[in-house]
């Protein structure tokens, strides 16, 4: 099945209280200005104790989770919480605590804590602070994203957007027989952090989302599926009808699976599923894995590592979007990047900490990656689906995957996995009970095809992915 997303706003329970938080704090216990003099007086104590250097970061956050499950009310929960946590470095020695208690004495035993634990832990040369000339500072650190768009909805109305998500799906065809439930999340946070170095930043930002996994058959046919919308502003998800309508189109496709005799076949991941592809190549090429030697691309920087025609570009500054960030999890700036170019890794994600211990700079990827997006230059703007099954001719779909078998320290791949035997480029019958295997740096050297199907996951933007052969186990 594709995946489908349609840019069509639910019931007006979704409103803007406001482009950023600096023009309002709906919903928050504590004002920025609040945070702001959490952080300066944390750091005051760090250095009054004698800190070399210290760093802090405040946070609140806040929502609501409402699920049903055939029409009737399952759960309400509303969550809130807070916290502040310290990094204090007498020289190369460093500690750290937190606490959710703001009270200045909870503050001051917080900021000690951290300051003993540092006092007898062993010097480690790369830790330390980011250099100054790596950190987001000034108007770069105020950067608006547009990222804070909290959703003015309550429990009953969040009920009712999610029993018409379901009754969508359950209305759609006589085999939907049941029904895990629907759900509705609206959440919201804010931050500030500031180091001793003069770093001073934070944001608002929102996130929620609308699912619903309808079941299909009865017996021992039975399948369930799920579909979902997810986005910072609720105006921009999609329609409860939609969601729950392709929520049960995805259920219907998967009756009558049986398995195939084991084979070694061409393989098209659906794009929701290729976004895992480009997560394990984050993590192979993440500063940790690569300074404890506990990756399969170990010094892959400027070695090929996918086909020519395949590139990966990182935006942190594109609005709305789930991965942006004008500075990373340290404070330092953000930068948009090309991190494949014709195949060839042209950077890796580090921190400032992984940066030292490889004797490089630091990407700003404290936190972890972007916003990336992996394309091929063969792409055709008409590759949908259809063609990229066509692609494929005869092989595997595969729109589910089950399991962790994935070791990043080999590189070997092992998943359960589910989907659609083709053949000729038609879809012939659904199939289950397999497993895929491979190795992830023949998988990405032998991506054939990238769908014009661009979905976004997350931070991850990436069409159907065809690689050109895999092992299949079958019965």
């Amino acid at each position: 099945m594709a995946a489908q997303k349609s840019k069509i706003a639910p019931k007006s329970t979704s409103q803007s209280a406001g482009k950023s938080h600096a023009e309002t704090n709906s919903g928050f216990a504590y004002s920025r200005e609040q945070f702001q003099q959490l952080i300066e007086d944390t750091l005051a104590i760090a250095k009054k104790l004698g800190a070399t250097d210290a760093a802090a970061e405040v946070s609140e956050g806040a929502g609501l989770s409402v699920s049903v499950r055939k029409g009737k009310l399952e759960n309400v929960e509303r969550n809130r919480d807070k916290s502040i946590g310290v990094s204090v470095y007498v020289g190369q020695r460093r500690g750290n605590a937190s606490t959710s208690d703001f009270s200045p004495q909870a503050l001051e035993q917080t900021v000690r804590a951290a300051y003993d634990i540092a006092r007898y832990t062993a010097e480690d040369p790369a830790a330390g602070l980011p250099d100054v000339e790596d950190l987001a500072l000034g108007r770069a650190a105020k950067k608006d994203l547009d990222l804070f768009h909290p959703w003015a909805i309550d429990a009953e109305a969040a009920a009712e957007l999610a029993r018409r998500c379901e009754d969508a799906a359950m209305v759609v065809d006589p085999r939907i027989t049941n029904s895990e439930g629907g759900g509705v999340s609206a959440q919201q946070s804010h931050f500030w952090a500031g180091n001793s170095r003069g770093f001073r930043g934070g944001y608002a930002s929102s996130r929620h989302s609308l699912s619903v996994s309808p079941i299909a058959g009865r017996g021992n046919d039975m399948q369930r599926d799920f579909w979902y919308t997810s986005e910072r502003d609720a105006r921009d998800m999609a329609r409860p009808e939609a969601v729950g309508r392709y929520a049960a189109e995805r259920a219907l496709a998967r009756l009558k699976s049986r398995k195939i005799a084991t084979c070694e076949v061409p393989v098209l991941f659906e794009n929701t599923l290729a976004a895992g592809l480009l997560g394990a190549y984050v993590q192979a090429t993440s500063g940790g894995s690569l300074y404890r030697k506990a990756t399969f691309l170990l010094d892959s920087l400027g070695k090929p590592v996918f086909p020519k025609h395949i590139s990966i570009t990182e935006d942190p500054h594109i609005l709305k979007a789930k991965g942006s960030a004008p500075f990373d999890d340290e404070g330092v700036l953000t930068r948009k990047r090309q991190v494949v170019k014709n195949g060839v890794v042209q950077g890796y994600f580090l921190s400032s900490y992984s940066a030292r211990k490889l004797g490089m700079r630091t990407t700003g990827h404290a936190g972890g990656s972007q916003n990336l997006v992996l394309h091929s230059r063969l792409t055709d703007p008409k590759d949908n689906l259809k063609a990229m099954l066509k692609k494929l001719g005869t092989g595997l779909f595969v729109t589910e995957l089950m399991g962790q078998g994935v070791n990043y320290v080999t590189g070997d791949y092992s998943r359960g996995a589910a989907g659609y035997w083709v053949e000729n480029g038609v879809i012939q019958y659904p199939v289950h009970e397999i497993t895929i295997a491979g190795h992830l740096g023949e998988m990405f050297k032998q991506i054939v095809a990238v769908g014009a199907d661009a979905y976004t996951y997350g931070s991850k933007t990436i069409g159907s992915v065809l690689i050109e052969k895999m092992k299949i186990a079958g019965h």
